[in-house]
Formats: C-alpha cells, structure tokens, sequence
C-alpha cells in the first residue's frame, strides 16, 4: 500500500520549477567536470588503461547502488533533504578524486563520487515529475536540457581553466565552489515532500515500469555508445585524425541539448506518444546512416541525428513515470533510473565485444535495430 504525500499544485509555483532547473544543472555540471580531469589522475598514480578502466567502475558501481535506496530516501525525507544531502557528498569527494596517492584511495573516492551523482540523478526526476505535474504542462524536456547545459559548461569550464594553467585541485575546488554556491541559492525552493510514499524501499520494477525501463535502457545505451565509441568509430573505420574525432560526440552532445531546450513545445504539439516512437526511429536511422555513410562529415551529421533523436525521448519516459500507478512513483524512478544507467555502463562493454567479434558497423548497426524495436514497444505507451 501506498499514499501520495506529493504537495498541492498550488504550493509548487516558478521558484521551484526553476530550482529544478538549478538541480538539474548542477548534475550535469557535476560529472562533466570529472571528464577532464581523468587523465591527469591517470597519469599521477601511473595507471594503465586496464587499471584506469578498471577503477571507473567503481563510480558507475557507486551510482547503481545509490540509486534503487534514492526513491526511499526521497519518499521518506523529501526531495530538499536528499537533493542537499547528495549534492554535499558528491562535493567533499570530488576534490579527493586529485589528490589520493593511491589506487584503493581513488576507488573509494569514485564510489563515494558516484553514490552522490547518483542519488541526486534519482531526487531530481522525482521533484521534476511533481513540478511537471503541477504545472500541467510539459516541462521534462527542459529539465533534462539544463542537465546537457550543465554537462557542457562542467567539461568546457575545467578544460578552460587547465589550459590557462591551474592544476587539478584548484580547478576542482573552483567547481565546488560554484555547486555549492547554486545549491545555497536553491536550496530553500526544493521540495520538502518526496512523491508517494511506501511502506517498503527499492522493489523490482513491474507491468510498464518495466517496460518504460527497458525503454530507457536502450536510450542511455545508445548514448554511452556514442560517448565511448564514437571516436573511436571515426578513427579506425573512417580514417578520421584523433584531434578532429572528438567532433563526434560534440555534434551528438549539441543537437540532444538543442532538442531538449526546445522538447517541452515540441512535446506538447505532437504528444508524448509520438515523441517516443518518432524519437526513436530518427535515432536508429542515425546510427544506420553512420554506418553506411563514407565521409566523415556526413558521419558527423548522422551523429546530430542521434542526439536529435535521443533528446526528448527519456524525458518523456520519466513524465510517464510519474502517470503511472502501477507502484509509487518513488519506487518507479529508483527502478527505471537504475535500469537506464545500468544501460551506459554495460552497453560500451557489450559493444566493444561485438566489434570485437564482428565489427564496429555491425555494432552500431545493431543498436539502430534495438532503437526500431524501441519504436515499436514505444507505440504500446502512447496512451
């Protein structure tokens, strides 16, 4: 049994539909900001590329087993505290991330970094599915856009700041700073209640939560596919010099953030339903003409064509989460979350062993296939 214990809409007004802007921003600025930093961890403990890769999972380990406890703990202390909560373990690990001398330091440090991302990711989408719903309006799509904004300025912002000469520590103090510096902003605009509450915590998802998890773990796949692959893809099938591959994802990453500023009047003239389906379908033809297409410029647009695809479809997801009755909202964001992420950290893995046994084309073709019959189990939520 369960009970709403959401807040009336007409408590919930433009501060807190822009707080969760904020929240979302700060997620993405969060983890992005890690990104360039990478290396330079790398090469101060001397990790190898099996270590490297093998210590990272420690972050994406930390988010998955934060995120199916974040549905409890919002439901429970309500999205302020654990938005708050969150964000404040992230920042007191980021900066240990540059300045552990060894490797079990980095792991836990990582862990500790990712349980923080995670849980935040989960509170987030729980505040936003009550702050959609009060406004009555869609609003999803821009939520998760000020995510990709935050994505862009954290990894541009410490790229900047190290080309102009400051060390790791200060760049990621100055990152801190800024998070903590939105979060006191904010803060008091998060919401005090959590969603529906339940009387148990993390449950498997069931009848279209998990169907809608399923969903979005094809979606996040196809962007970890992109955002570890992508690269590589221009460079050993398409001859691509290593300095211009990174426009690869940066046209992916332009188009998503530009789909998703602009999703809520996409959205609200075309239907929630057909955003699925059609946002699947652009997708999967992305990756299908990346595949077939022989200049790398094309590639580069067939790229954009993803990110274009991709961006409003998981924000929709999430908007029917929350419509859903089926089990507690709180429950069903932990459980579509958990299934979403567990999509971009097992998907580049199992692509990598498909090229390895095929090829990359035939692995990126694979996902445009997954992405068609995403499309078509899609059709089933269009009520």
């Amino acid at each position: 049994m369960h009970s709403p214990i959401a807040p009336a809409p007409d408590t919930i007004g433009i501060a807190q539909q822009h707080a969760t802007r904020v929240a979302f921003f700060i997620a993405g600025f969060a983890i992005a900001a890690w990104a360039p930093l990478v290396p330079f961890v790398q090469a101060r403990l001397g990790l190898d590329a099996r270590g490297l890769g093998l210590v990272l999972l420690c972050l994406g380990l930390g988010s998955m087993l934060a995120m199916p406890l974040a549905g409890a703990l919002t439901a429970r202390f309500g999205c302020r505290r654990v938005l708050v909560a969150s964000t404040l373990v992230a920042c007191l690990a980021f900066p240990l991330l540059v300045v552990v001398e060894n490797y079990l330091a980095l792991a836990l440090a990582l862990f500790a970094f990712g349980a923080g991302i995670g849980c935040l990711d989960c509170a987030i989408n729980i505040q936003a599915i009550i702050v959609e719903r009060a406004a009555r309006r869609p609003m999803m799509s821009g939520f998760h856009g000020l995510f990709s904004v935050g994505g862009i300025a954290g990894a541009g912002g410490v790229s900047l700041m190290l080309l102009m000469g400051l060390t790791p520590l200060p760049a990621a103090l100055v990152v801190v700073g800024l998070i903590l510096l939105a979060l006191a902003l904010s803060a008091r605009h998060f919401l005090g209640e959590g969603g529906e509450s339940s009387r148990s915590g993390f449950a498997w998802p069931r009848g279209v939560v998990l169907l809608i998890g399923a969903l979005c773990f094809v979606l996040f796949l196809a962007e970890g596919a992109l955002l570890d692959w992508s690269a590589v893809f221009l460079t050993s099938v398409r001859g691509v010099d290593p300095a211009q591959a990174g426009f690869g994802y940066a046209a992916f990453a332009a188009a998503m953030t530009l789909g998703r500023l602009l999703g809520d009047r996409i959205v609200g003239s075309i239907g929630a339903g057909r955003i699925i389906v059609l946002g699947s379908l652009i997708a999967g033809i992305g990756f299908l003409l990346a595949t077939l297409l022989a200049d790398w410029r094309l590639v580069l647009c067939a790229y954009a064509l993803v990110g274009l695809g991709c961006s409003n479809v998981v924000p929709v997801l999430y908007s029917a989460t929350g419509r859903q009755r089926v089990m507690p909202e709180s429950q069903a964001v932990s459980a579509v979350t958990t299934l979403g992420y567990s999509g971009i950290l097992l998907g580049p893995a199992v692509i990598g062993l498909i090229a390895q046994a095929t090829s990359l084309p035939i692995a990126f073709g694979g996902i445009a296939v997954m992405l068609a019959l995403a499309a078509l189990a899609g059709s089933r939520l269009r009520a």
